[in-house]
């Protein structure tokens, strides 16, 4: 899976042109293509990083994205918990595999990223756009 880079130019907040079309499209596919296994029939099945689960972690960025922009104030009191969705995911991951490596990743790379609040709706952006496209990949 290719890392995320959310600018084209960070110092001038340049969002990465493709960031919320190709970029989301393929990082949708690699996800769930990282959930799948194959049945002794040879069926491919989605055991891991389900809809379900990731919109949990989705849901989350909206929300804490949504608190940012209501109350910029709030801005250090919330990062703390979106450096906190790292260990959720991890739990999830160690939890019968709810979630992959790969999609545990995925949001290590994100959050990295986030340092101030406009990155933090970068970040929440290219969530959406993901999820529109994991639908079709699951």
């Amino acid at each position: 899976m290719n890392k995320i880079v959310f600018y084209k130019d960070k110092a001038k907040g340049i969002i990465e042109p493709k960031l919320f079309s190709d970029f989301a499209e393929k990082t949708a596919a690699d996800i769930a293509a990282s959930g799948q296994t194959q049945t002794r029939d040879g069926r491919v099945r989605l055991d891991h990083n389900k809809r379900t689960q990731i919109r949990k972690f989705y849901d989350e960025v909206v929300r804490l994205n949504g608190n940012v922009k209501s109350n910029p104030d709030d801005w250090d009191a919330v990062l703390p918990y979106i450096n906190m969705l790292i260990a959720k995911a991890a739990y999830a991951n160690g939890r019968n595999k709810l979630v992959t490596n790969d999609f545990v990743n995925l949001l290590k790379d994100c959050i990295a990223q986030v340092q101030k609040p406009a990155d933090l709706d970068v970040f929440a952006n290219f969530f959406e756009s993901f999820m529109g496209f994991y639908r079709k990949y699951e």
